[in-house]
């Protein structure tokens, strides 16, 4: 065994002797033919060779070969004295760099991989080309990048992104004009927006959500600036106002029961087991009860029942003074008060409504009061609650169901949903007075006619429901940044889709997506 290991490390050495010789053979080695070079410490350029070597950059294959490029680079010696390099090696431009092992279109390659599939699956890619990389070696190669120069925008959109969901939180800023993304800074925080745009002082709007942070820093940071409120922003907490709204009314949204005729007489409450039939504790109790009062009865003692049923004799006692078994069932947790019974009545109302989902009705209580978790609201409906009978008749409409009646425009509405809101507005007039400011207000957000806003908040303001009056109130803090978005054509509908694509990269990282890796992912991607 030694021998043939011996025999094989001598022919892997002959054979690496005989591919050294090959490529130091004349003729067959290119290099280049420059007479001087550029010094990359000084700039100076210097003719003076001081020697010479054999370079082995890895090349892109060919016909799915090996490539493997031979090229013979010189040694100069830098003839500025003050320069603290002495001697530099030539680069060769668009093919070699300093300490490269692949050429720069290998390397471009595997940098256009890692920027669109980062590590994993960019390292599967490779392989599909037989240019096996690690996915380290290409998260490396996309760290070593430089910071694209990019000039500086006009109109710029800000909007945040998470880097951890509900923990931690970064700026993404995007030249609207161009459409593409301009920097990413390491938090939301106002003072670093406003730090940054202070560096930029070409900026002439920028389009911003109405978050307070924001609204800061574009203030502070860029006093030159138009602010504009993004309009799909504006829309959708009016959709989330118009839903509460929708939610508050709810019980308008069944219709009235018609009464009947003649009053039907209520049959007279059953006293029952408070054990149903087939529970396992109140058959055994049942037939214990019934086997101990037939031995007594056929004329045994109560001693002689205990030891032939294998009870004592206190046991065989309290059974023969119980003249039914029910009377057994004392004292058991049935009969326990729970912090669930003060709401019992209004599952029961709730349920007669048409609300029969559990989690529903658990977070409608919790906003009551009840402290406790769902488990135990999942028990009293599976238990007592699907038993009972619903009212009869067709399912009322969901108070999500009527926002988006509201929210859609009347002529793009289906016929059978457009009657349903009829009369959904018809049984409540606080409903309709919503239906009405909602319209007024997608009216102005689809025909840009911003100038309008202060007659509706000042119309909105003044209605009774709480939630579309808090909506007009907060309008009116960011009012000018309101009206220009709702007569320029700015939005901040591409930092929308930015955002979008930052999830899918930081989905691709599998966790190791830090902030540098993915900023470098974001601004240099294709």
């Amino acid at each position: 065994m030694a021998a043939r290991l011996h025999r094989w490390v001598a022919a892997i050495g002959n054979l690496h002797q005989t591919a050294y010789a090959w490529l130091r053979s004349p003729g067959q080695t290119p290099r280049t033919t420059a007479g001087r070079a550029a010094c990359p410490g000084c700039g100076c350029r210097s003719g003076r060779i001081h020697g010479s070597y054999l370079r082995f950059p890895r090349d892109l294959p060919t016909a799915d070969k090996f490539v493997v490029v031979s090229l013979r680079v010189r040694q100069f010696g830098c003839e500025e004295e003050s320069c603290k390099r002495k001697t530099f090696a030539e680069q060769v431009p668009g093919l070699t760099r300093r300490f490269g092992r692949r050429t720069e279109r290998l390397r471009s390659t595997l940098v256009s991989v890692g920027l669109g599939l980062a590590g994993r699956a960019g390292a599967r890619m490779t392989d599909a080309f037989k240019v096996s990389v690690s996915r380290n070696t290409l998260l490396r190669l996309i760290a070593s990048l430089p910071d694209p120069a990019t000039a500086a925008p006009r109109v710029v959109g800000v909007d945040e992104y998470a880097q951890r969901k509900d923990r931690v939180y970064g700026t993404v800023l995007v030249d609207v004009e161009t459409r593409r993304p301009v920097d990413l800074l390491p938090d939301r925080e106002a003072d670093t927006l406003a730090a940054w745009l202070a560096e930029r002082p070409g900026i002439e709007i920028v389009c911003r959500d109405r978050a307070p942070f924001f609204a800061e820093g574009a203030t502070r940071g860029a006093p030159q600036a138009l602010q504009v409120a993004d309009r799909w922003h504006l829309w959708h907490n009016l959709g989330e106002t118009a839903e509460k709204c929708d939610y508050r009314h709810r019980s308008c949204l069944r219709p009235a029961p018609d009464q009947p005729e003649e009053p039907q007489e209520e049959p007279e409450p059953t006293v029952s087991s408070p054990w149903p039939t087939g529970h396992r504790f109140a058959e055994r109790t049942r037939t214990k009860h019934a086997t101990i009062h037939a031995l007594l009865a056929a004329g045994h003692s109560k001693r002689s029942v205990a030891r032939q049923l294998g009870m004592t004799l206190n046991t065989i006692l309290r059974f023969s003074r119980a003249t039914s078994p029910e009377e057994m069932f004392t004292g058991q947790r049935q009969n326990r008060a729970t912090r669930l019974d003060a709401y019992k009545p209004y599952f029961d109302q709730r349920w007669q409504e048409g609300c029969t989902n559990a989690w529903s009705l658990w977070e409608e209580i919790k906003e009551q009061g009840y402290p406790r978790g769902y488990a135990s609201v999942r028990d009293y409906v599976s238990r007592t609650l699907r038993g009972k009978p619903q009212p009869v008749g067709a399912r009322p409409p969901s108070a999500r169901a009527v926002t988006r009646w509201i929210l859609t425009h009347p002529d793009a509405l289906p016929e059978v949903d457009r009657l349903q809101l009829k009369a959904v507005l018809a049984n409540c007039p606080e409903l309709t007075a919503l239906s009405d400011h909602v319209r007024s207000f997608g009216h102005m957000v689809a025909h840009l006619q911003g100038d309008q806003l202060p007659t509706w908040i000042e119309a909105a303001t003044s209605t009774t429901d709480p939630s579309l009056r808090h909506f007009a109130q907060h309008l009116e803090r960011d009012l000018d940044a309101v009206i220009a978005g709702l007569m320029l054509p700015w939005n901040s509908g591409v930092v929308e889709g930015h955002v979008n694509r930052i999830k899918m990269l930081k989905r691709q990282g599998f966790g190791r997506a830090g902030f540098e890796l993915l900023r470098r992912r974001v601004l240099l991607a294709p």
